[in-house]
């Protein structure tokens, strides 16, 4: 009969077998029958495996840093909606293909509810990938000149969902702008994107230098989305402003000129 190492040697239990000792210590002391003890050392199994992927995907994804949705000061941006949020982080966007669009000015927490929303879809299971558009952009046009695109349009086509940042920034050329429509068209109704914008829908054409490209992108962003319209100030400033070394503006040159709600959106 086999050894007990050698059988969890050979079920590649190793989270199992790192603390099997103390497990049976416990067990021990807590006096826990045998569907008890079973119990406990599967979970402590599946929760070593758990994390371990966890950490894995998070390596992958590329997060600038990483924030939860528990970090977000909600209290400081009132205009955000908190029953979409926790409908958000409830993931049936991700299993159902949709997108979220996050708009507003600089410093409002656009990255930080992207990338939060991101770090539950990984808990989840699910393989992420964060990128600025200003990379996005480049690696595109890269692949393109190396003969390549559709081998990166695919593998950016995998991840269940893709962090675009910084949408609004830089304009593009038509060629980058036909390249991200590209993107946006393989994903379209396949795998969700989370993407934050500065600009309002209204100033989108004047992104893309091209209307009909941008009307395109919108079309299938939008039709499956929700979208959260972010109107408070820069947490980056809050400080400096309590202190008094920045005054108060009756509205900031980069915050969005139009309401992005404003803009027709397809149904669900």
């Amino acid at each position: 009969m086999m050894a007990l190492e050698q059988l969890l040697d050979r079920l590649k239990m190793e989270h199992l077998q790192a603390s099997l000792d103390s497990l049976c210590e416990h067990a021990s002391k807590q006096d826990l029958n045998y569907r008890e003890f079973l119990e406990q050392a599967l979970a402590q199994e599946w929760g070593g495996r758990h994390q371990k992927g966890l950490e894995s995907r998070l390596k992958q994804a590329r997060l600038p840093w990483i924030k939860t949705l528990e970090q977000f000061d909600f209290s400081f941006q009132p205009s955000i909606d908190h029953k979409i949020v926790r409908d958000l982080a409830g993931l049936s966007f991700v299993e159902r293909g949709e997108n979220v669009v996050l708009l507003g000015p600089p410093g409002v927490g656009k990255t930080h509810l992207a990338v939060a929303l991101a770090v539950k879809a990984a808990e989840a299971g699910h393989r992420v990938l964060f990128m600025t558009l200003d990379r996005l952009v480049s690696t595109l046009m890269r692949s393109r000149q190396e003969n390549r695109l559709d081998r990166q349009l695919q593998q950016l086509t995998y991840p269940k969902v893709l962090v675009l940042d910084e949408m609004g920034y830089l304009p593009m050329t038509r060629e980058e702008a036909s390249l991200f429509f590209r993107l946006i068209n393989r994903r379209y109704e396949r795998a969700s994107t989370i993407l934050t914008s500065n600009k309002s829908f209204m100033d989108w054409g004047e992104i893309f230098g091209d209307q009909v490209i941008a009307t395109a992108i919108l079309d299938r962003l939008l039709h499956h989305s929700t979208t959260l319209n972010i109107k408070g100030e820069s947490y980056r400033l809050k400080d400096k402003r309590r202190a008094g070394l920045v005054t108060p503006q009756a509205k900031k040159e980069d915050e969005p000129s139009h309401d992005p709600e404003s803009v027709p959106m397809k149904e669900h």
